[in-house]
C-alpha cells in the first residue's frame, strides 16, 4: 500500500502528463490524473466518450491502496491506473479510461507502464541532482569558511579576535546552542584552560573545563578524533549538565611544550586548547561530518596561534576538493579519466596565449581554468552505463548526454561564488554556426569562457582514445580544428591555439603537468585560482 505524500505534481510534470495524454487521445481514450487527496488535476479527453469523474476518482483511491505496477479495473469501462511517485511517496495517480474499447488494451497498458517507469526515473534523477547541489553548496560554504580563516591570519589580529571570528562563522554553518574555544594559559604558575571566545549559551566553568579536557583526552587515547556524546542511540557515556542534550569537543593541537600538565599524542604534539559545542539544533546529534568540520576549524585556530602551518595547505584543500569532485565524474568511464584536469590545463593555456593579444586579466584566466575543471560536473546525473556505452548512441542516450551542460550549470548556480564559472559550464558545447547545445547559440552569443573551454574539451577528446574510435595525433587534431574554424570553433581563439606551441603543451600533459607555468607547478596554479571564487 502506498502512503499518500505531501508533495504535489510540479508544473513540468503536469506538462509531461499532458503530452502523454495527447498521444493517448489519438487512440480515442481518455487520460485522467488525480491527486492523492482525490482531486482531479488533469483531464485529456479523446472525444470518443465521456468519462465518469466520480468513478475515476474512486479508482484512483483504489490504485493507491494496491501494489506497484499498472492496475486494471473492469467495472463497466476498462481502466488502467498507475501511481506516480516522488521521493518514495505517492503524489498522484494517472488513469487511462478505454471506455468499451478492448482491441489494443494490452498495448495501452504497456504504454502506461513504460511512462510510469520513465516518470519515476526522471523524478529520482531530479531528486539526486537536488541532493548533489545541496551537498556541494554545503561543502563549498565549509571551504569558504576555512579559506576565510586562513586569509585572516594577520599578525595584527589578536587571538581573541581571530577565535571569535572562527566561532561566529562556524555557527553560520552549524546551528548549535552554544560554542566556545578554551586555550591553555599560565595563571599563577599553573597551566589552565580558559575561555578565549564563544557564542550562544554554553555553561562550562573552570572545573567543568578540566573534566571536559580529561574526557577528550580519554577519547583521543582510545583512537577517536573527537569527543562525541549524546543520548540519541544510547545513554550518555559521561555525565553532563542537565541542559546538555548532545556535545562535541575537539582538540587544538600544538607542538610539544615542556612543563605542561597536558599530555601529548604519539607524534609529540600537545593539546593547547579545545573547541566545544553543545545542542545541535537542526539535527538530533553531532555526526562524523560535524566532527571533520570542527576538527578543521580547530586546526586553523591552532595554526593562527602557533603560526607554524602554512597558508598554502588550505588553498590546496580547495583545489584538491574540486579535483576530487571532478575525478569522481571522470572515473565513471576509464576512457575519460583525467579529462577534467587536462581540459582545465588546456583552457588555461589558451587563455594565457589569448591574453598576449587581448585584455584578459588574471582573475578571468583563473575562472577559465576553473570552468575547464568543472565543465563536466553535470555528468553526475548520467548513468555510467550510458557514458561507457559502446557503439552508436540512440536518441534517448544522446538527449541524456546533451543535458549535462544544463545540469552542471544548475548545480553550480546554487553557489553565488560560482556565478562567473556557470557560463563556461553551460556553453562549452555551443558552436559558432548555431548547431551546438543546449541553446543553439551562434557567434558572439557564446561567451568567451565557453568558447575556450569548448575548444580545450574538443582537443582533449580528439587526442584521447574512446570506446567508439582511436585517438588522433596532435597533428591530426590541429588539422581537424583548423577545418572547423568559423563553424564549430571561434576563428580567433582557434588560430591563437593552433599558432601556440601545441607540441610543448602536449609534452607537458604527457609528463603529468610537470614543468607547467614556469616555476609554479600546475597544482600550485590551481591553488591560486580558487582564490578568485572568494574575492
Amino acid at each position: 500500500m502506498f502512503e499518500a505524500g505531501t508533495k504535489s505534481l510540479s508544473s513540468s510534470q503536469i506538462r509531461e502528463l499532458e503530452q502523454f495524454g495527447d498521444k493517448l487521445n489519438r487512440f480515442g481514450v481518455n487520460l485522467v490524473v488525480c491527486g492523492v487527496a482525490g482531486e482531479m488535476l488533469l483531464l485529456c479527453d479523446g472525444g470518443r466518450f465521456a468519462s465518469s469523474r466520480e468513478q475515476l476518482i474512486q479508482l484512483s483511491k483504489q490504485a493507491l491502496s494496491q501494489d506497484d505496477g499498472v492496475c486494471k479495473f473492469d467495472e463497466g469501462n476498462l481502466v488502467f491506473a498507475a501511481v506516480l511517485k516522488s521521493d518514495g511517496e505517492a503524489n498522484g495517480v494517472v488513469l487511462i479510461d478505454l471506455g468499451d474499447m478492448e482491441t489494443g488494451s494490452e498495448y495501452l497498458s504497456e504504454m502506461l507502464e513504460l511512462f510510469s517507469e520513465k516518470f519515476h526515473a526522471v523524478a529520482k534523477a531530479s531528486e539526486q541532482i537536488d541532493t548533489i547541489s545541496a551537498e556541494l553548496a554545503q561543502v563549498y560554504e565549509e571551504l569558504v569558511l576555512l579559506y576565510k580563516l586562513s586569509t585572516n591570519m594577520k599578525v595584527t589580529r589578536s587571538d581573541t579576535n581571530f577565535l571569535q571570528m572562527a566561532c561566529d562563522n562556524l555557527t553560520d554553518i552549524v546551528d548549535v546552542g552554544g560554542i566556545a574555544v578554551f586555550l591553555a594559559k599560565i595563571i599563577e604558575d599553573e597551566r589552565k584552560l580558559v575561555l578565549a571566545a564563544g557564542s550562544g549559551l554554553i555553561d562550562v566553568d573552570e572545573c567543568r573545563t578540566s573534566v571536559l579536557h580529561n574526557r577528550l583526552e580519554d577519547e583521543i587515547h582510545s583512537g577517536k578524533e573527537a569527543l562525541l556524546d549524546s543520548e540519541i542511540d544510547s545513554p550518555f557515556k559521561y555525565e553532563w549538565a542537565d541542559n546538555i542534550k548532545n556535545i562535541i569537543a575537539v582538540p587544538l593541537w600544538g607542538k610539544g611544550k615542556g612543563g605542561s600538565d597536558f599530555s601529548g599524542s604519539e607524534n609529540d604534539n600537545r593539546i593547547m586548547g579545545l573547541m566545544v559545542a553543545v545542542n545541535r539544533v537542526d539535527k538530533p546529534d553531532f555526526d562524523s561530518t560535524d566532527m571533520k568540520l570542527f576538527n578543521s576549524v580547530a586546526n586553523e585556530c591552532a595554526v593562527f596561534i602557533e603560526n607554524e602551518r602554512l597558508f598554502k595547505d588550505l588553498k590546496e584543500l580547495f583545489i584538491g576538493s574540486l579535483k576530487a569532485l571532478t575525478n569522481s565524474i571522470d572515473a565513471k568511464d576509464q576512457y575519460t579519466r583525467g579529462h577534467s584536469e587536462r581540459v582545465a590545463f588546456i583552457s588555461q593555456w589558451i587563455a594565457l596565449k589569448l591574453a598576449e593579444e587581448e585584455n584578459l586579466d588574471e582573475s578571468q584566466m583563473h575562472k577559465i581554468y576553473l570552468a575547464g575543471l568543472l565543465h563536466d560536473i553535470g555528468k553526475m546525473g548520467i548513468d555510467g552505463a550510458v557514458l561507457r556505452k559502446k557503439g552508436k548512441l540512440n536518441e534517448q542516450d544522446i538527449a541524456i548526454i546533451r543535458a549535462h551542460p544544463s545540469v552542471g550549470a544548475g548545480i553550480l548556480s546554487a553557489i553565488k561564488q560560482m556565478h562567473d564559472i556557470v557560463p563556461g559550464v553551460l556553453s562549452h558545447h555551443e558552436r559558432m554556426d548555431g548547431n551546438g547545445y543546449p541553446d543553439g547559440l551562434t557567434g558572439e552569443q557564446i561567451p568567451l569562457i565557453g568558447k575556450i573551454v569548448g575548444l580545450a574539451d574538443s582537443f582533449d577528446a580528439m587526442t584521447s582514445e574512446r570506446t567508439y574510435r582511436k585517438s588522433m595525433s596532435v597533428e591530426e587534431a590541429l588539422e581537424e580544428i583548423e577545418s572547423k574554424l568559423g563553424t564549430q570553433f571561434d576563428e580567433k581563439i582557434g588560430r591563437v591555439f593552433i599558432n601556440s606551441d601545441v607540441y610543448q603543451l602536449w609534452d607537458i600533459i604527457c609528463e603529468g603537468f610537470s614543468g607547467a607555468n614556469g616555476d609554479n607547478s600546475f597544482a600550485e596554479y590551481g591553488t591560486i585560482a580558487v582564490g578568485t571564487l572568494i574575492g
